[in-house]
């Protein structure tokens, strides 16, 4: 019966990788894989030659993914504040409107934050301009100086309903004879948060931030790709949107194709890093 999903899994997720060959070419469309000119790592050295945006793409991608884990704790505080909500009514509600900004498209949102932020057009600049807080114009979609704050604080809106299901989960799973014995303790709300809430989700927060970690190198391409303009594209090229730019736009196929093995390999090696690191802590493999 499991077959046909390992078929599914050797088509798309390991012949796929055949194209890594590519990047020890001087890769030519059309040309027999066979008669292709073998260069070795030549597009390996290019790389970390300084001749190209490798290092303002390093930079990008590590500060936006260390943003990202600074924030990490956020949907654990909103699954821990909704789950006190002792009505269950406004509790469901509450965690359906905030999951719903996860289906919406990163071009909607990008519509969205247009119909809000632009300078001229913008509801919340038209707003805060009539009431006389600001002189000018907000333009967080343009300006380079905020655009990584921006979009952490975009993707928060977007994500952070959606990853406190897994924490709400965690929370129900923990057995509630912990709270009534802590409660004939004299605990107190917080107190029961603070001893038995608390412990009881760190195991699947540190699974999640190991795993985060060890995707340091994969922040996503939607969101950098519909927010990147001529006047922020230094702080939001990341490495998937450069692979993108390199490989589709510049035809640079060979270049883009050792990007993309760079990226797998280190992302691999966290991966691996993280899990030796959650042996040695907590004596749990987490793969």
């Amino acid at each position: 019966m499991i077959s046909p999903f390992l078929v599914v899994t050797f088509v798309f997720y390991y012949l796929p990788l055949l194209g890594w060959s590519f990047a020890f070419m001087d890769y030519i469309p059309g040309v027999p894989i066979f008669e292709q000119q073998f260069v070795g790592l030549k597009y390996f050295r290019i790389i970390f030659s300084g001749g190209n945006d490798f290092l303002l793409v390093m930079k990008n991608t590590l500060s936006l993914s260390f943003l990202g884990l600074a924030t990490a704790p956020i949907p654990v505080i909103f699954a821990i504040m909704l789950s006190e909500v002792r009505h269950s009514k406004l509790s469901k509600t509450i965690q359906t409107l905030t999951s719903i900004p996860n289906f919406i498209s990163w071009i909607l949102v990008y519509a969205i934050a247009f119909a809000l932020f632009s300078s001229q057009e913008g509801m919340i600049n038209k707003i805060l301009l009539d009431w006389h807080v600001i002189d000018k114009p907000l333009e967080p979609l343009i300006s380079s100086t905020y655009a990584w704050y921006f979009q952490i604080l975009i993707g928060l809106w977007k994500g952070t309903g959606w990853g406190a299901i897994i924490y709400i989960a965690a929370i129900a799973g923990i057995d509630q004879e912990q709270y009534e014995a802590a409660e004939i303790d004299g605990a107190g709300r917080f107190r029961k948060i603070w001893h038995v809430t608390i412990p009881g989700i760190l195991p699947t927060f540190f699974v999640l931030l190991l795993l985060a970690i060890s995707n340091i190198l994969s922040n996503g391409f939607e969101q950098y790709y519909v927010f990147q303009n001529a006047m922020n594209s230094n702080k939001l090229e990341v490495f998937d949107t450069y692979i993108y730019r390199m490989g589709i736009a510049n035809a640079e196929y060979a270049f883009s194709t050792a990007m993309g093995i760079f990226k797998s390999v280190i992302s691999i090696i966290l991966l691996l890093s993280a899990n030796s690191l959650s042996k040695a802590v907590r004596k749990e493999s987490i793969i």
